[in-house]
């Protein structure tokens, strides 16, 4: 079989990476025509695994507010033999991660390569 045409193939390339020793998704949906199939995991460790496991070139990362969460779907997606497959992960982001994004940070040891001194200082 050459493409993504049936039931038992799309839900056999999830049962190869599980073999794989990948965790199983938490929810799998499979669109009628077998054109899209997408995969909800549970984490970014998760997440990555499938879709280097997967192939997926394409990734994208949408932050939205949910009746006032801040949530961030990271998707991952590949199209194999004519269906669009999608590797899917929700968290949770409080307001603090976003806070934390937007203040500034001092300068370390790590970030200007000598202990103690700021980058640029003469010495």
């Amino acid at each position: 079989m050459t493409d993504l045409a049936t039931r038992a193939r799309a839900f056999g390339l999830v049962a190869q990476g599980v073999a794989a020793g990948l965790s199983a998704p938490w929810r799998l949906y499979l669109a009628r025509g077998s054109r899209h199939l997408s995969l909800n995991v549970g984490d970014h460790a998760e997440w990555d695994a499938w879709r280097t496991h997967l192939g997926c070139p394409e990734l994208s990362v949408r932050v939205y507010d949910a009746g006032g969460e801040i949530h961030r779907l990271s998707v991952a997606e590949v199209v194999q033999d004519g269906c669009r497959i999608s590797v899917e992960l929700v968290e949770e982001v409080g307001t603090g991660d976003v806070d934390r994004l937007l203040t500034p940070v001092a300068a370390s040891p790590a970030t200007t390569g000598r202990p103690g001194r700021p980058a640029g200082a003469a010495g």
